[in-house]
């Protein structure tokens, strides 16, 4: 008598083999068998129809300040996630003195865009240290695990007070503290080490995050700390790879090819294709190769749709902004801000005056796409408001201001900007494609009021496994995989990412053709009643983490399972 079998289904197994028909067995959180035909359960779940798969292993998130408040870890839980990675881009909260925390949550708020009122009014302290914050989270009860990194930010903090946070230079008595703590990180369960080194990221008073400019032999001192641990990954929020500087990111592959030489240990590197160098993904995806071939453990995370801005009236950035007449309504609430909005003589007025310099619509118009009931992440030019404005012969403001007002002023818009320089998405294909690439980037919990990317593990299936019309196709085994064993192994997280017997039971139950992630929307959940966008998704019929069932047909079910995820545990 099994605990749990999920009977009938197409099993995709995720380490890419061909998927088949089996039934998926479960007993103590494990999975025990994968085959035809199974004996008896207690529970059942009837997959006839339906992939058997495992649990997303999503790696790039912020839930840093949101785990200690939210036993969901929305929006990921909606969309098939059952483990998640936090302390990237060399941002975080440990370790952490009581007179930094401040500093810190304006660190947070600069970089991910997640409001600091929420994260002052929400956020559960109680740790100074970083292995302290593992044993808070080892306390938590949560609907999915969670893994996390230290973080280059924090650490700097920590170590060497202002003038760490205002990117001095580390002397070497600094980089030896520093390099004794990630130790001591690494000991307790630290997934890796994390640093940002562009100068996109900066906190809300303009800094950017500390650490940008760390000297070679910062980064190689820490590094040497993830040698000794003999685990852990190092990440790197890189220099160049959005635009910055052209000639950066070769020199960024080459160093950290030199560190992962040096450390034995993964080095991975956020990369995306930039409109400034709509080319530059190529070389970096052959430099890639060339270290991967020269013995080093060089990677690259890849998103698995453009990076880009959602925007409505509902949210902080969108193309009306900076018109005089439209910003004194802005404080109005949306009801009645659309009320005005509607009256002939203030779209007179708003549309009379000058488009602000270097404005969305300006820079981006031919990439604005209004959303409908349905997303379609790979839009075309003539889906965009400036095609749609010269069909109708009208100025794209124009179109822009009627079509913001529909939907009662919930009318959302998507702009495609980063992997999107050629109008398609051929170049994400090719970085999927890749075999020194692992899929990330979705940015969980943060970004509030400018992306909703959480779903982009839905996206994986529905667009490039099954609808994708304007080029080929991913197989269904490889976008699993990319989701599921290739993230876990990069992490060392040698319990789960697959359907084999002796693996934790992690799994997901899915009606593909019913799986959809609805259009994003502006939720007021957060601590002080702050916004974010979210976005659910249909067609997730089961979601299980260590055999228990989390989630049914989208609902929370009451189990909470998950728990924290040390590193260097086997």
């Amino acid at each position: 008598m099994h605990d749990l079998v999920i009977r009938g289904g197409t099993v995709v197994d995720g380490t890419g083999a061909p998927a088949l028909a089996a039934d998926v067995a479960v007993d103590d959180g494990r999975i025990t068998a994968v085959a035809p035909a199974l004996g008896p359960a207690r529970r059942d779940i009837d997959a006839d129809g339906a992939l058997v798969t495992p649990g997303w292993v999503d790696i790039h998130t912020h839930f840093d300040g949101q785990v200690t408040w939210d036993d969901l870890l929305t929006p990921a839980c909606w969309h098939g996630v059952t483990t998640v990675v936090t302390g990237n881009c060399g941002v975080g909260f440990a370790p952490c003195r009581p007179d930094e925390r401040r500093r810190l949550i304006e660190l947070m708020e600069g970089v991910e865009d997640i409001p600091g009122t929420a994260l002052h009014e929400g956020m559960r302290w109680g740790w100074e240290s970083f292995p302290e914050y593992l044993d808070f989270l080892a306390d938590r009860r949560l609907v999915m695990d969670v893994g996390t990194q230290i973080s280059h930010g924090p650490l700097r903090t920590y170590v060497m007070g202002e003038r760490g946070a205002r990117n001095e230079p580390a002397t070497p008595d600094d980089i030896a503290a520093m390099a004794a703590i990630v130790r001591e990180a690494m000991d307790a369960g630290a997934l890796g080490f994390t640093t940002s080194r562009t100068i996109m990221h900066r906190a809300i008073d303009g800094e950017p995050v500390p650490g940008t400019y760390a000297a070679e032999d910062e980064l190689f001192g820490i590094g040497a700390a993830l040698k000794a641990a003999g685990h852990g990954v190092f990440e790197v929020a890189p220099a160049g790879v959005a635009g910055e500087d052209d000639l950066a990111p070769s020199r960024e592959v080459a160093w950290m090819r030199r560190l992962a030489g040096a450390i034995g240990r993964p080095v991975a590197y956020g990369m995306t294709q930039s409109n400034a160098s709509p080319d530059l993904y190529r070389d970096l995806l052959a430099e890639t190769q060339a270290a991967a071939d020269a013995g080093a453990e060089v990677w690259m995370q890849v998103a698995g749709r453009a990076t880009g801005l959602l925007f409505s009236l509902e949210t902080t950035f969108h193309p009306l902004r900076g018109r005089p007449t439209f910003d004194a309504l802005a404080a109005l609430p949306l009801t009645e801000r659309v009320a005005k909005l509607r009256q002939a003589d203030v779209r007179a007025a708003i549309l009379a005056e000058p488009t602000p310099p270097r404005s969305l619509l300006s820079s981006f118009g031919d990439r604005i796409v209004p959303i409908g009931d349905e997303v379609d992440y790979e839009p075309s030019y003539e889906d965009s408001l400036v095609a749609r404005a010269d069909r109708e012969g009208r100025a794209p403001d124009a179109v822009l201001y009627d079509l913001m007002l529909e939907r009662d002023g919930r009318r959302m818009f998507m702009i495609p900007i980063l992997n999107y320089a050629s109008g398609d998405l051929e170049p994400v294909r090719e970085m999927l494609l890749h075999p020194r690439s692992v899929f990330g980037l979705g940015d969980a919990g943060a970004h509030c009021a400018t992306i909703c990317d959480a779903s982009m593990t839905t996206t994986m299936l529905t667009h490039w496994a099954r609808d994708r019309s304007r080029g080929a196709k991913l197989p269904l085994e490889l976008a699993v995989k990319k989701m599921t064993a290739d993230t876990a192994a990069l992490y060392g997280l040698r319990d789960r990412g697959a359907l084999r017997p002796g693996l934790r039971a992690d799994l997901n139950v899915i009606d593909l053709d019913r799986l959809r992630a609805h259009p994003p929307e502006v939720l007021y959940d957060l601590p002080g009643d702050c916004p974010r966008l979210i976005q659910r998704a249909d067609g997730y019929t089961a979601t299980v983490v260590a055999g228990e069932v989390t989630f049914r047909d989208g609902e929370h079910t009451g189990a909470l399972p998950g728990r924290l995820v040390r590193g260097g545990r086997g």
